[in-house]
């Protein structure tokens, strides 16, 4: 049986259709980030702060003691950093640790911490060194353990939960050298030939995949008689044959990270080892993000207090006119800047993770959000501690140690830190699916009002059921609780952060008036207005972002842990967050998206290829997407298993 060799044709109708299919449709459980935007800002959804259970949170903590121990005595960062690779010793070490099941249920053989203590050990040894954070969130975050955990059956739990639990190492492989953000187009195909499937493909930026034992992949199953066919999951094992590594690439930061191009020919996959139905591929990877999108920004936190605490250290040192630089005030708001956004970015994590525990909130938009702020968010702090060590946050910390000082990698920092504004999800990406979850309620009353292909008697019920909808809703968008001076008493201390929440609660009313006269206003252009968008999620990130700093000051302060210090942080990001926020809103109405779109058709036109003289290309020749038809493999396999 041969597989189909052609890329699918899709139109862009086809392929938001495809995206659409994918998403949760139902809100079962109540969603903080959802009501927000939506104009209700339900602080009880929040307040008072959830916390683990105590046998939880033991647990947790006794890992993190072993795993700091391990950190600080067995990682060696500059190692990896100079040798692009992670130590095979430093991998067999975190196995022997429980490291790869940190999520993993014990009756599996994992150490079934929490989604709080799990961002914890994240942050932690992703400070020591962020590759091995990638591959610890790459195994269990995307890998084989969350979507077994949530769709596979008892027998494939079994058999592969306790291997990833101790010893073996798994990848995620959805994206193709054509194929990004766009499933639709999906090239790998999955083949049914009897009990079987024969995975035939090429598969793209495949984290842990040069080193992995099993892999999760996403093939494409044609339509036949018997077979639904679509995007379906497979667990495949990675020594398989036809299973070729045909090379490991290479990142201006995360240099130990084991990505590679992996290629599937003639591939043969038990139909034991799909996970889920035929065609639930795509549904499958989204749910298993919606908690795994955590893992990333767990890692920006780590980022920032690392970014934090060099800026206290050096900027106390280092003197110019006669004080030091922490007492200049264009230094100084930096680092005021370091420190709160981190305890807002923890405030976020923390209370997201917690949320996925306790499993009474739908916490897509949480995650994604955290996702979002926390990527662009750590991106600003190490921009900023690089500036603040000036020279040196340009020099490498190899070169700083060669001349007889500290070596503080923070330009590695920077580097390292990029990727988070690109991969499991760019923030382009993110905009759109957040945006798309924002104005979930709006085109579940009136989305056929705007659909074309929809009949004048579809139009005129979803014209009826959108009337009924927005007379209860609009006129609560008019007042609320933000707008006296009483509410929200209760964080009010010798720091007020009642004004705060109040500003969160009158904004996120802003909010949903801004969306619904865009909605009204364009119709069914508001999906190509992509700036407008991707504003309105910012605004979203940053009134959860002070609302869970709020609400983690009150929480360090109820129990008696730095509350006046979480306080003052609150405040500082709160005030520094209303700028960004009055900006963004400024910016939804004034901007320059019109212009922009231009210049972009006369740029791709190439009416101002003069611009572009007087310069060399260094790029070198080849194409710009390398050739990705199936076959079998004309290279070396570089699969390097690690045992």
């Amino acid at each position: 049986m041969t597989a189909p060799t052609s890329k699918p044709t899709v139109t862009e109708r086809e392929a938001r259709q495809v995206a659409e299919a994918a998403r949760e449709q139902d809100w079962r459980k109540p969603s903080f980030a959802k009501e927000l935007f939506l104009g209700r800002f339900r602080l009880d959804l929040i307040h008072p702060h959830p916390l683990p259970a105590d046998e939880d949170a033991q647990r947790g903590e006794e890992f993190l003691a072993k795993l700091r121990d391990f950190c600080e005595t067995r990682i060696d960062s500059a190692r990896i950093e100079r040798d692009a690779r992670i130590p095979d010793e430093v991998i067999d070490g975190l196995k022997e640790l429980g490291a790869l099941g940190m999520k993993i249920d014990t009756k599996y053989g994992g150490l079934g911490l929490t989604q709080v203590y799990y961002n914890k050990a994240l942050a932690l040894v992703g400070s020591a060194n962020p590759a091995i954070g990638a591959l610890l969130s790459a195994h269990q975050s995307i890998g084989v353990p969350q979507p077994l955990k949530l769709f596979g059956t008892q027998e494939q739990k079994d058999t592969f939960l306790p291997r990833c639990a101790r010893t073996d190492i798994s990848a995620f492989l959805l994206t193709e050298p054509d194929v990004g953000s766009d499933p639709a187009r999906l090239a790998t195909t999955a083949v049914p030939d009897g009990d079987d499937y024969i995975l035939d493909g090429v598969k793209l930026w495949t984290t842990n995949g040069v080193v992995a034992d099993l892999l999760v992949v996403m093939a494409r199953v044609p339509k036949s008689e018997g077979h639904k066919g679509g995007i379906t999951a497979f667990v495949v094992e990675a020594a398989s044959e036809g299973v070729t590594v045909e090379n490991r690439n290479a990142f201006m930061g995360l240099r130990g990270l084991e990505n590679g191009v992996t290629r599937l020919h003639r591939v043969r996959v038990p139909a034991a080892h799909r996970i889920g139905p035929e065609g639930a591929g795509l549904k499958i990877a989204l749910t298993t993000l919606n908690t795994g999108r955590l893992s990333l920004p767990a890692m920006c936190v780590g980022a920032g207090k690392w970014c934090l605490k060099i800026a206290r250290e050096w900027s106390g040192v280092r003197e110019q006119w006669g004080k030091p630089v922490a007492h200049h005030e264009a230094v100084g708001s930096k680092i005021s800047f370091i420190a709160a956004t981190t305890f807002a970015l923890e405030a976020v994590v923390d209370l997201s993770s917690q949320m996925a525990d306790e499993d009474r909130n739908d916490i897509r938009i949480e995650a994604a959000l955290a996702k979002l702020y926390g990527s662009e968010m750590s991106w600003l702090m190490a921009d900023e501690l690089v500036q603040i060590r000036g020279g040196r946050g340009f020099e490498t910390a190899a070169s700083l140690a060669a001349r007889g000082e500290r070596p503080v990698p923070a330009e590695q920092m920077l580097r390292d830190l990029r990727i988070n504004r690109i991969f499991e999800g760019s923030t382009e990406i993110m905009h759109l699916l957040i945006a798309r979850e924002a104005v979930d309620a709006h085109l579940s009353v009136a989305g056929d009002l705007i659909d074309p292909e929809k009949s004048l008697s579809d139009k005129a019920k979803a014209g009826a059921n959108a009337g009924v909808f927005y007379a209860k809703w609009l006129p609560k968008l008019v007042a609320g609780p933000g707008q006296l001076p009483a509410s929200y008493n209760q964080f009010k201390r010798e720091v007020d952060l009642s004004g705060h929440l109040r500003y969160v609660e009158r904004h996120a009313r802003k909010l949903a008036r801004s969306t619904f006269y865009a909605m009204s206003r364009w119709q069914g252009r508001m999906e190509t207005k992509q700036g407008f968008l991707g504003r309105i999620v910012d605004i979203g990130a940053e009134l959860f972002a002070m609302s869970a700093a709020c609400v983690r000051a009150e929480l360090l302060r109820s129990q008696g842990d730095h509350g006046r210090e979480a306080y003052q942080l609150a405040d500082a990001f709160c005030r520094q967050s209303r700028i960004r926020v009055e900006e963004l809103f400024g910016r939804l109405w004034t901007n320059t998206d019109d212009i922009d779109r231009k210049v972009v058709k006369g740029v791709l036109a190439g009416t101002y290829e003069w611009l572009e003289q007087g310069i060399v290309d260094p790029s070198g020749d080849g194409p710009w997407i390398a050739d990705a038809t199936p076959g079998p493999s004309e290279r070396e396999n570089v699969h390097r298993p690690i045992r």
